[in-house]
């Protein structure tokens, strides 16, 4: 199957298999105290003698407000990736496959964003927004960057949101809601990973050492630059916890390590695909994203 049969058959898939977050999220389905909103091991105090200290309660609120914050962030790169795209779209003509997955693409991005902030109301959350300087960063990237750099910031994000998801869902007596809504997800960001790979081959096949270094680094420090909305002194506020500064301070130095360890694996495998490692780039990896290579 050659590139334009693969992507038409995206298409076809989006167009004729169409997953509706209306129908396909259990919405109605009530909060039941014994579900589980994250996995312990992705909250970030987990591992530490602080996260013993907590009552059952507090633990509970804390994953609250840290999924509503990951979902929040989900939502706010899906937006920004919206913004690149619309620029995007206007260098093709309608005829181009590329032309038409990325309507559907859009489609399904606009729908992703309204069913994330329809899942933060459910769980009755108050999600923390970008700083002024992550506003700067974001909108200058998919503004004014190259379109295989802006592409490549686009991938890490998906494959970070797609492995996340991948996680939570999977634990067992996850709330319905939540684990279904992740299920959508994963589903059509996997084909939205797909195109974006076929999409950049053609920039990957002619790159050499410094241009891939470049993609790795790209990808680093999108990553480095989202895992920042993640950990909140706030949260530790809101979930009743006394001394909530020194609690915050352990857990974000914490969660660089359980980010490190449990959240990179398709983008490690990515890089490597596309020979991003390398003596320039492996030590950055390892120092700021905690990444085992």
């Amino acid at each position: 199957m050659n590139y334009e049969e693969q992507i038409q058959r995206l298409v076809s898939i989006s167009k004729t298999k169409p997953l509706l977050p209306e129908n396909y999220v259990p919405w109605e389905t009530p909060i039941d105290q014994k579900e589980l909103f994250m996995p312990d091991e992705l909250v970030s105090l987990y591992g530490l003698p602080e996260f013993d200290l907590l009552t059952g309660q507090q633990k509970r609120e804390i994953s609250r407000h840290e999924i509503v914050q990951v979902m929040y962030s989900y939502a706010w790169s899906e937006s920004l990736l919206c913004l690149f795209l619309n620029r995007y779209i206007l260098s093709l003509k309608t005829r181009q496959v590329e032309y038409q997955f990325l309507l559907r693409e859009l489609i399904e991005e606009f729908r992703h964003q309204e069913m994330f902030s329809k899942a933060i109301e459910k769980l009755d959350g108050s999600a923390l927004a970008p700083t002024r300087m992550h506003k700067i960063i974001g909108q200058f990237t998919v503004s004014r960057l190259p379109h295989d750099i802006t592409f490549m910031c686009c991938l890490a994000i998906e494959m970070l949101a797609d492995r996340y998801g991948d996680l939570v869902r999977k634990t067992p007596h996850i709330y319905p809601v939540i684990k279904k809504l992740l299920d959508l997800h994963n589903i059509e960001e996997a084909r939205h990973i797909l195109f974006t790979k076929l999409m950049l081959e053609k920039y990957v096949s002619k790159a050499g050492f410094i241009k891939r270094t470049i993609y790795s680094y790209t990808i680093l420090i999108n990553i480095y630059f989202f895992r920042t909305l993640y950990v909140k002194e706030q949260i530790y506020q809101r979930s009743g916890v006394a001394n909530a500064r020194h609690f915050y301070e352990k857990a974000n130095s914490n969660y660089k390590k359980i980010f490190g360890k449990t959240c990179l694996n398709d983008i490690k495998e990515f890089v490597h695909e596309i020979h991003g490692f390398n003596w320039a780039t492996r030590w950055a990896w390892r120092i700021f994203l905690k990444a085992e290579i």
